[in-house]
């Protein structure tokens, strides 16, 4: 059954939509921006968008597949999404930096309230955050230089503690997978994490095994605190980060996605990651502060 409706689904029109098409009509819904007269909507789902496109954009992608057909090419187009991704951390040297800044964050794909399986079982799961309370969906980890660059990111389920996020992160930075390219590659200093990632003998372990130096803070009970400038400086780098997060949460829609599909999801993902950095970019090159996405993005 399932060979035949492969081949049902291979047997529609033929469509000449490139690699580029495909990932810049990718990136394009994932700011949030809409809502201006004149513009495209600011959609729930990438098919209000998908409809703009096809009303407005027939010139720019003459060769525009059917909605179906794009979603599906989408999913193909991973690795490119992700090769963008890494191309411009390079290209903007952004871990030739004194610090990295390490911290996740839960993404629903799912209302914890529905019941069933949902599209993702076994891969998406019920997890706690303090941001989202309890909530069905991934648990993503971001490495970000001072600037609000991201230099690599992964994700697991959403019960998956920020220790296990780490330590994979750090050996994968060590001795990367071409399958998980988008970690990066190893920082050039030590990068600094929230509490939730405390463990002295962890931070011990992952040093002497992959050259990893974790900073991380005290807890407020501890009987050696740190200085009250000290304390501050953290705060300011993990202000950063929760930018950053704000940028993905609100400008980019993370929250919003509902995937069906795991690579549909990693496809997603990434696009937003790249848009990310593209926008730095682009700031970078007018002269412009590095995180004013507003403007950019506003329809």
């Amino acid at each position: 059954m399932m060979g035949g409706r492969r081949a049902r689904l291979r047997a529609g029109t033929k469509n000449a939509s490139c690699q580029s098409s495909i990932s810049a009509l990718q990136e394009a819904p994932r700011a949030g921006g809409g809502g201006t007269r004149g513009g495209p909507p600011a959609p729930r789902v990438q098919r209000g968008f998908y409809r703009y496109a096809q009303r407005h954009l027939r010139a720019a992608f003459p060769s525009l597949p059917t909605r179906e057909q794009f979603n599906r090419q989408v999913r193909q187009q991973h690795a490119v999404l992700e090769a963008f991704f890494l191309h411009l951390v390079q290209l903007l040297a952004a871990q030739r930096c004194a610090y990295e800044a390490l911290d996740s964050s839960g993404v629903p794909t799912r209302d914890a309230k529905r019941r069933g399986a949902g599209w993702l079982p076994g891969l998406a799961d019920m997890g706690w955050s303090n941001r989202l309370g309890w909530y069905e969906g991934f648990h993503v980890l971001l490495a970000v230089n001072p600037v609000g660059m991201i230099t690599g990111f992964g994700f697991g389920p959403a019960s998956t503690k920020d220790q296990p996020l780490a330590e994979t992160s750090c050996a994968l930075r060590r001795q990367p997978h071409p399958g998980l390219a988008s970690v990066g590659a190893p920082a050039c200093g030590p990068s600094v994490v929230a509490k939730g990632f405390e463990g002295r003998a962890n931070h011990q372990t992952w040093q002497r095994a992959y050259g990893a130096q974790l900073i991380c803070p005290p807890k407020r009970t501890s009987r050696t605190p740190w200085p009250k400038g000290l304390r501050r400086w953290v705060a300011r780098v993990r202000q950063s980060v929760e930018t950053v997060y704000a940028k993905l949460w609100h400008t980019f829609r993370l929250d919003r996605e509902r995937p069906h599909d795991l690579s549909g999801f990693q496809a997603r993902l990434t696009a937003k990651m790249a848009l990310h950095n593209f926008c730095i970019w682009f700031n970078g090159q007018r002269g412009r502060p590095w995180l004013a996405f507003t403007d950019l993005v506003a329809w």
